[in-house]
């Protein structure tokens, strides 16, 4: 725990500091790129999803290293939704077999993304990078493919306020096309421009919780959410009981956000960064009686960053608002380890650099589909130097 408080206490550190915005620019640079190396070098750490990912991939180089036919070996259907993804696998076979570095890579894309949308929108660099580590570091380890559609699906921003719609249509379906769930991001572009008032906004938010507790969101989340065929081996049920972890975190947020509505910008892209800071608020309650359905709002995850990091460090009573957010963050960090590490899915860290396995680790003794990677972690060659077509 005390290497991801360390982690943690960084950017905590550094916007106590209060230094040049052309500083906070390197930091926020030099920073992600710590997690990313961080995260991606870790050996298969977050659970299932990284060892589903890493089969699939190998099956996909083995290909790519015989010269055969993807389409006879049937390498599209394991994600037949979302060819994007499967094009990506195939893209860097021609470099690497080996799933570790595949896992680094996109890893690195995602935090490349992840930087560029930081940069663009952010104000204050170091209390958005504290808010992405309260609420988002760590599904960065394992739920690679839509963490990835996420961040792609960020790149359309710009075109919702310059209201182009082919372009934005265009990022979408990229999205799309690595992980089919990024459609929820579609009606962002048709949501007018403006800050509607405090009554409509607590309005809407009750109507929706009325319709998540229906069940229509589990359905919905069947039919679009999340599985695929190699996932399917997973339990990925939508259905659940009353996720009262969704409701308060909710719930707190519109609370949060309505009480500094004052300090809200007026500006075209800070009003599409607050309502997807309400659409964040709104699927959680959307999906409140989903096992699964609350990933969905990944999507609005940047709205919500931007939009709370501004609030929280303008106006009255700053210091004592941004002392609190940081504090929830930090406990938020701190309740999504305790919930993992039950499976020893993050410590005692271990990156690939060493072969052989944590005692005790869930993940590996439940999944792990090929012991070549236990005595010689890259034995299947982690770099092509030569294709020969």
């Amino acid at each position: 725990m005390w290497l991801y408080l360390l982690i943690f206490s960084i950017p905590v550190l550094f916007y106590y500091l209060r230094v040049k915005s052309q500083s906070q620019l390197v930091f926020l640079a030099c920073y992600l790129l710590i997690l990313a190396l961080f995260v991606g070098m870790s050996d298969m750490f977050g659970g299932y999803d990284r060892y589903i990912y890493g089969e699939a991939f190998d099956s996909i180089a083995d290909t790519t290293t015989e010269h055969g036919s993807y389409s006879a070996n049937n390498v599209f259907d394991y994600f037949p939704s979302e060819p994007g993804y499967t094009l990506l696998n195939i893209f860097i076979s021609f470099f690497t077999a080996n799933r570790y570095i595949f896992i680094l890579v996109i890893t690195f894309l995602i935090y490349t993304l992840l930087f560029v949308s930081l940069k663009k929108y952010a104000d204050n660099y170091a209390f958005a990078v504290i808010l992405f580590m309260g609420l988002w570091f760590y599904f960065s380890f394992t739920y690679l493919r839509q963490v990835l559609g996420a961040t792609i699906v960020w790149l359309s921003i710009d075109y919702i306020a310059q209201r182009r719609f082919w372009k934005f249509l265009l990022v979408v379906l990229i999205a799309m096309s690595v992980h089919k769930s990024a459609i929820i991001f579609f009606p962002v572009y048709f949501i007018p421009m403006r800050k509607f008032p405090p009554r409509k906004i607590i309005r809407l938010m009750l109507l929706v919780l009325l319709v998540g507790i229906s069940p229509i969101p589990n359905a919905l989340f069947s039919a679009y959410g999340d599985v695929s065929s190699v996932e399917m081996q997973k339990d990925y049920s939508a259905t659940g009981g009353f996720r009262i972890a969704y409701a308060l975190e909710a719930f707190f947020f519109i609370y949060f956000i309505i009480s500094r509505y004052r300090y809200v910008k007026t500006d075209r892209q800070s009003i599409v960064m607050l309502n997807m800071a309400l659409l964040f608020c709104a699927t959680l309650l959307f999906f409140v009686r989903s096992e699964n359905g609350g990933r969905l709002s990944w999507y609005y995850m940047i709205g919500l960053i931007v939009t709370i990091s501004q609030l929280a460090t303008t106006g009255v009573n700053k210091r004592q608002v941004s002392l609190f957010m940081i504090a929830l963050c930090l406990f938020l960090n701190a309740r999504i380890y305790n919930s993992w590490q039950v499976f020893l899915n993050l410590y005692p860290y271990k990156t690939f650099l060493t072969d052989g396995f944590r005692r005790g680790d869930y993940s590996y003794i439940n999944y792990e589909y090929d012991e070549g990677y236990t005595n010689d972690k890259l034995y299947r060659a982690p770099f092509r130097f030569e294709i020969n077509f």
